[in-house]
């Protein structure tokens, strides 16, 4: 099991429909969602994940990440903090074999849809699909623990 994340985000700027591999809804919420270090429970699908994510260091943190049966996860969600994040994840295959996870937003969040890619290394170069719009690694806003506070639509026409 990998105990470090190196993952970059950007926001989806052209379509991506129909490039995609798999869908599945995710339902997710936050234990926890204090900077540097994050509790999440997640519906993923039919399973259920229980992860604590560090502090980031550059494009790396820690990530632990459970399996855990998707009826505990369920029992979990009420206890969460305010705020549940609701989407559909794509799996879209690039053009250099690297994966990219599309989220689509829904309720609060619905018009944001965001692409991240997990990467080996920092510097692990990766082609950019042609539907990639601007980078916001490390933008705050897009964390998902703090789009449960403030959620996109009370920013998006404001901050974009």
């Amino acid at each position: 099991m990998a105990f470090r994340e190196i993952e970059r985000k950007f926001l989806v700027a052209g379509p991506f429909r129909g490039e995609e591999s798999g869908a599945s809804r995710i339902v997710q919420g936050f234990l926890s969602s204090a900077p540097g270090r994050t509790v999440r429970v997640r519906v993923y699908g039919d399973k259920g994940f229980l992860t604590v994510k560090g502090p980031a260091r550059g494009l790396t943190r820690f990530e632990w990440e459970k399996e855990i049966p998707a009826a505990e996860a369920e029992l979990l969600l009420p206890l969460c903090e305010p705020g549940v994040i609701d989407k559909t994840r794509h799996l879209v295959p690039g053009p250099d074999g690297h994966v990219w996870e599309v989220d689509e937003f829904h309720g609060d969040n619905e018009g944001l849809v965001v692409a991240e890619i997990e990467l080996s290394a920092e510097d692990e170069p990766f082609e950019r699909p042609a539907w990639l719009g601007e980078e916001v690694t490390g933008d705050r806003r897009y964390y998902n623990s703090s789009l449960t506070k403030r959620p996109y639509k009370f920013w998006k026409e404001n901050e974009i």
